[in-house]
């Protein structure tokens, strides 16, 4: 099972209200709702392997310079301690920022594997952890840009999650399919002809997620549909492929930055799902120095179920 972390922390945080404080008032509400979520997908799922993965970089410069509007409009003014990151700061909720450092150091002292690559998102991290599986993996994100790893031959499935991690829907090849009128092997592709404002992709003007969706599946990739562009006796409009070829600059760039690497170099780790605590002591200081009560017991007692 493969985390993407900052999904479910910023998730646990809107979800779960600030009235949730340690003992000095200071708001836990997004490490107490992660810790729940963790607890919980373990519960339900049994994964052997556990690895929460985060975003060292989340806006990687290599992917700026391709594509200077990357995430552009998610820059804090002002850098934002604890929310990752090695160039600019992250546009991040004043009460969340600091307790990013605290889930890293009760999931360290936990023992659940944290995996985070200088220059690379935790999606890059994920990319590659799930090609090199040997067996099925589940991703848990809240970000579409993963949909492009499911591999039903694999095993590798998305749970997206729609309210808390207990009502997930699997996302498989046929979900994706059914959603948006593409293979998975299409999605980035599709996803970069379509655009994210999300993300500050502009997509390629006039083509929305059905258009980008038809041509991908008329022209097999994006290739295709750039040649078809460049092709007066194709069945594309005048139109159509004047703004498709007018978009080459985009779209040569594009995809490098809407795929998501798998070559990532990893450190050294342990995915093993830990049945004791690694750090007893340091945990049980910061159980009590930020009131994680329950939230901890939740998932300690489904971690010592899942791998015993």
């Amino acid at each position: 099972m493969l985390l993407d972390t900052a999904s479910l922390y910023f998730r646990a945080f809107f979800g779960v209200p600030e009235s949730v404080k340690a003992p000095d008032g200071t708001p836990v509400n997004a490490v107490r709702g992660l810790l729940d979520f963790i607890a919980r997908l373990v519960a339900d799922h049994s994964p052997g392997h556990l690895v929460a993965c985060m975003d060292a970089d989340w806006r990687p410069q290599w992917r700026v310079e391709l594509i200077p509007s990357y995430k552009s409009h998610r820059v804090a003014d002002e850098p934002a301690a604890g929310a990752g990151g090695e160039g600019a700061a992250e546009q991040v909720p004043d009460t969340l920022a600091p307790q990013v450092p605290v889930i890293e150091a009760v999931l360290d002292a936990i023992g659940v594997a944290r995996l985070g690559v200088p220059g690379y998102e935790a999606d890059d991290v994920i990319g590659t952890l799930a090609v090199a599986a040997a067996g099925p993996v589940a991703i848990v994100t809240g970000d579409r840009d993963l949909f492009q790893l499911v591999d039903d031959a694999r095993g590798v499935r998305v749970l997206y999650p729609r309210k808390g991690v207990g009502d997930c829907d699997v996302i498989d090849e046929e979900a994706i399919a059914s959603r948006y009128g593409v293979r998975a092997g299409q999605y980035a592709d599709f996803a970069a002809l379509r655009g994210d404002p999300s993300d500050g992709l502009p997509g390629v003007k006039g083509i929305g997620e059905k258009t980008a969706a038809e041509l991908v599946t008329r022209y097999g990739d994006l290739a295709g549909v750039r040649a078809a562009a460049a092709d007066p006796l194709s069945r594309l409009t005048a139109a159509r492929r004047r703004t498709i070829t007018e978009a080459a600059a985009y779209l040569d760039v594009a995809p490098k930055v809407v795929r998501v690497a798998d070559d990532v170099p990893l450190p050294r780790f342990d995915a093993a799902l830990p049945s004791e605590p690694a750090d007893p002591r340091a945990l049980a200081w910061l159980a009590e120095r930020w009131g994680l009560g329950g939230s901890l017991a939740r998932l300690l007692d489904a971690l010592a179920k899942a791998a015993g």
